[in-house]
């Protein structure tokens, strides 16, 4: 694809991208593959499939209690238990906002570790990592935001997203296709207030969000994240491929001009 060699222009020493189909074939890719990252909050997208595999293995339920009083597994998933974004205020009645929350991530990687008996560090090793062959990754920090991994292993995840083998497909489709607590207003990081702000179960929703970090011509079904390390991973079902990019320079007025571009032209090459 002549497209990925866009990131060529980034303002960075390293970048890694690959586009892949739901079978795990990379369409197209550039830079080292095989490069450790810090993930930042693209993180939250491997925390979050750890508590899906958790909840299908009847270790949590969504309605179980976590955080603020009145607060879920539910909530603290979908930014919507009231936590502020990194700390332990309270900001919000649970399923009144949605705060975007690293604390909130981090009480829901201890409910998890609580009742699997193990570090969720761990947990989140063999429930994704290893099934996957997601061999050079690992979580080094928090459960939100503390992830290393390298663009080869987040292919193998890209295609278990649009392909899934470690959970019913009905579960992903829940977490991914729909919002939890709709309608919610709140801020996305980076680009200001949205009105609705809606999130999936871990997964942050395209809809009809503008501006954003994916492009103008991504379908309102694309779901991913993004990281403030410089990285990003969404998913588009409806053009059928998923894309990473890793790079080692911070987020910032240049990522946010270049990856709807980058995006766009990905889409359009795939579309032609």
């Amino acid at each position: 694809m002549d497209s990925v060699r866009m990131v060529t222009q980034w303002p960075a020493e390293h970048v890694a991208v690959a586009v892949v189909n739901a079978d795990g074939t990379v369409l197209g890719g550039h830079g080292p593959q095989d490069r450790p990252f810090k993930l930042a909050s693209v993180t939250k997208l491997l925390t979050a499939y750890a508590v899906l595999i958790a909840v299908e293995e009847g270790a949590v339920e969504w309605d179980d209690p976590a955080g603020p009083p009145d607060s879920t597994i539910r909530h603290l998933i979908a930014h919507a238990s009231g936590l502020a974004f990194d700390s332990d205020m309270v900001q919000a009645r649970p399923g009144e906002r949605r705060i975007y929350s690293n604390t909130g991530f981090s009480v829901l990687a201890d409910a998890v570790s609580k009742a699997a008996g193990m570090t969720f560090a761990d947990y989140l090793t063999e429930a994704v990592f290893t099934p996957l062959g997601m061999r050079d990754s690992r979580l080094d920090g928090s459960a939100g935001a503390g992830a290393v991994s390298t663009c080869a292993d987040l292919v193998r995840f890209a295609a278990e997203l649009q392909a899934p083998r470690l959970i019913d497909p009905a579960t992903l489709a829940e977490a991914t296709g729909r919002a939890a607590f709709p309608g919610l207003d709140g801020v996305l990081p980076g680009f200001g207030r949205q009105r609705p702000n809606d999130w999936g179960l871990g997964f942050e929703l395209r809809d009809g969000k503008d501006p954003h970090w994916t492009g103008r011509t991504s379908s309102p079904r694309t779901f991913g994240h993004f990281g403030q390390s410089g990285t990003f991973l969404w998913v588009d079902p409806a053009a059928g491929c998923a894309c990473v990019a890793l790079t080692d320079k911070p987020f910032g007025e240049w990522a946010a001009a270049a990856w709807p571009t980058f995006t766009d032209a990905v889409l359009a090459e795939l579309r032609s």
